[in-house]
C-alpha cells in the first residue's frame, strides 16, 4: 500500500527566463509591431532594414512593463552590431539556367550497392573439376 506524502515545504516562484515575457493583450504596442511587420513585408524579410522599427517596438514593451528593462545595446542594437554592406542574392545562376544537381552526369551507387562483377560471375558458374 502506498502512502501520499504532502510536503509542507514552501514552494518558490522563480521569475521568467530572459526572453519570456507577457503577451500584449491590451495592444499597447500594436502600432509599433504592425509597422515593423509591414517593413519586413515590404523589404521581403530583410530584417536589418527594419532595425529601427524593431528597436522602437522593444522600447515600447519596456516602457509599458511588458518586458524587463534592458539596455538595447545588449540586445544587439549597438552601433557596432549594425549590418553593413549586405546585398541581396540576385539568383543570377538560376536565371542563366543552372539547376542544382543537374551537373552530376551519372547515377552513383551507394557503398552497399557496389559489387564485384567478377565475383558474381565466378560464383554463379559451378567450377568443373580437372579430374572429370
Amino acid at each position: 500500500m502506498s502512502s501520499m506524502n504532502f510536503s509542507t515545504a514552501k514552494q518558490y516562484v522563480r521569475p521568467p527566463q530572459r526572453g519570456i515575457f507577457p503577451l500584449d493583450h491590451e495592444g499597447e504596442c500594436r502600432p509599433f509591431m504592425e509597422s515593423y511587420l509591414e517593413c519586413l513585408k515590404m523589404s521581403r524579410d530583410t530584417h536589418h532594414k527594419c532595425r529601427d522599427l524593431s528597436k522602437d517596438y522593444l522600447q515600447c514593451r519596456m516602457d509599458k512593463q511588458l518586458m524587463s528593462e534592458e539596455n538595447l545595446d545588449n540586445l544587439g542594437y549597438a552601433d557596432d552590431k549594425k549590418v553593413h554592406g549586405a546585398h541581396e542574392y540576385d539568383k543570377a545562376k538560376e536565371k542563366a539556367g543552372f539547376v542544382a544537381g543537374k551537373h552530376i552526369a551519372k547515377k552513383e551507387k551507394w557503398w552497399f550497392q557496389k559489387s564485384n562483377k567478377g565475383w558474381k560471375e565466378k560464383s554463379s558458374v559451378p567450377e568443373s573439376s580437372p579430374t572429370e
